[in-house]
C-alpha cells in the first residue's frame, strides 16, 4: 500500500482562494458503476431559421413587440424580467431575524447570431467578437446608470441548464446591490491585492502555466484552464493575462482574443461527447461603483454538468447540499481530457468525412 499522500488516487479538500470555500476531491468514486439518472440527448438539428421563436429576426416576441431583422447581434429587455427598474425603495424588518429590501435592476437579453440553429461553438471567431463588442457596449450604458451598482453577463446553454430556448442568446442582470458570487469574490481579492500589491489571478495564472497541469490552451491574451479548486467535472476559466477590472478595459486586440479563446474553449466542449454541451457560464468583474478596484481581475467561468458521457451528468445533492461542494474526478484530469480534444468542431469533420468517403 502507497502510504505517500496522492492528489490522483486519495480523497482530499481543495481550497478555492477567490470565495473562501472548498471543494471535497474523492478520485477514486469515479471507478465505481453507474446505476443512477441517464439524460436524454437533445437533439440538435434546428433550422437556420424558425418562425415560432421569439428570439429570430422579424419574429413577433411574446409581449407583442415585433423583432428587427436584425444580421448580427441583437439585444433588448426581457420581457418577463426578474428584475424592473420601478420597483419602489423600501425595506421589512422585523427584529433581527426577517429582514428584505427592495432590489431595482434590468435584465437585457442578448442574442447572439440571427441564425437559429448555431451556437457559440459553431460561430466564427468575428462573429463571437461582435458578442463581445455588445457585451461591452451593454455594460458601459447599464453601468452608468445611477442606482446600478453590479452588471452580471451570462449564458445558459441546454435545457439541462434550464434554458427555454435554443436560439444561441445570453443575459445581463443589472442591478443595484452586488450579488454573492461576485461579493465573495471582491472580498478575498482585494485582501489579497492588499497583501501581495499583485491580482490574484495575475498569480494564479502564471503559476498554472509554469505547471503546465491544468492549462487547456492559451493565446497571446487569454489563459483557458481548469481551476485548482473546479467544483463541476469540467469546470473550466478563462483569464485574461494583463489584469483589468472590467471588459471594458479590453484593447480591440483582447477583444478579438477573448472572442478566439470563447469559440475554441466552447468547441472543445462540443468535441467532449460530441453533443451540444450545455453549460451556465458568465463574467465575473468589477462592481460598476464608480471606483477604480485595483484589486479585480475579471474572468469568464463555465459550469457544465455533464460527468462520464453525454447522458450522465453530476448533481449536486445531499452532501454537496448539505457540507459542502464534491467532485469525483481531479481537475487535472478533467484538463487533460479538454486539452487532448481538436480545436475543429465534430460537425464539421463528419461534414468533412462524409463529402470525402
Amino acid at each position: 500500500m502507497n502510504n505517500r499522500f496522492d492528489l490522483t488516487e486519495h480523497s482530499h479538500r481543495r481550497y478555492n482562494p477567490l470565495t473562501g470555500e472548498w471543494v471535497q476531491v474523492s478520485p477514486h468514486r469515479s471507478k465505481r458503476p453507474w446505476q443512477g439518472q441517464v439524460e436524454k440527448t437533445e437533439e440538435d438539428r434546428r433550422p437556420a431559421f424558425d418562425a415560432t421563436c421569439y428570439l429570430c429576426p422579424g419574429n413577433v416576441r411574446a409581449n407583442g413587440e415585433v423583432n428587427p431583422t436584425y444580421t448580427a447581434t441583437y439585444s433588448f429587455t426581457n420581457d418577463f424580467a426578474a428584475l424592473v427598474s420601478d420597483v419602489p425603495q423600501g425595506e421589512f424588518q422585523d427584529g433581527d431575524l426577517l429582514l428584505a429590501r427592495s432590489e431595482a435592476g434590468i435584465c437585457r437579453v442578448i442574442c447572439f447570431s440571427p441564425r437559429h440553429d448555431l451556437t457559440i461553438a459553431e460561430m466564427d471567431t468575428d462573429g463571437i467578437r461582435r458578442v463581445v463588442d455588445l457585451w461591452v457596449d451593454e455594460y458601459t450604458q447599464l453601468s452608468r446608470q445611477e442606482n446600478i451598482r453590479y452588471v452580471q453577463i451570462f449564458e445558459n446553454k441546454g435545457t439541462v441548464m434550464g434554458c427555454s430556448n435554443p436560439h444561441p442568446h445570453g443575459q445581463i442582470w443589472a442591478q443595484e446591490s452586488i450579488p454573492v458570487e461576485p461579493g465573495k469574490k471582491q472580498q478575498h481579492q482585494e485582501a489579497y491585492y492588499q497583501r501581495k500589491g499583485t491580482t490574484l489571478l495575475s498569480d494564479y495564472w502564471q503559476l498554472e502555466v509554469k505547471r503546465a497541469e491544468r492549462i487547456i490552451f492559451e493565446n497571446e491574451h487569454f489563459v483557458a484552464l481548469v481551476p485548482f479548486w473546479a467544483v463541476w467535472p469540467f469546470e473550466t476559466m478563462i483569464i485574461p493575462k494583463r489584469a483589468m477590472a472590467r471588459i471594458t478595459d479590453m484593447t480591440e486586440a483582447e477583444r478579438q482574443a477573448f472572442a478566439d479563446a470563447y469559440r475554441r474553449l466552447a468547441t472543445r466542449y462540443d468535441n467532449l461527447f460530441e453533443v451540444s454541451f450545455p453549460y451556465s457560464a458568465g463574467i465575473h468583474q468589477a462592481p460598476s461603483d464608480g471606483t477604480p478596484h485595483a484589486a479585480w481581475h475579471w474572468h469568464m467561468v463555465f459550469y457544465p454538468p455533464l460527468l462520464r458521457s453525454a447522458t450522465v451528468k453530476k448533481f449536486m445533492v445531499g452532501y454537496e447540499m448539505l457540507a459542502n461542494p464534491q467532485r469525483d474526478i481531479t481537475p487535472e484530469f478533467s484538463a487533460a481530457r479538454l486539452r487532448d480534444l481538436p480545436e475543429t468542431h465534430y460537425k464539421q469533420t463528419l461534414l468533412s468525412e462524409s463529402s470525402n468517403p
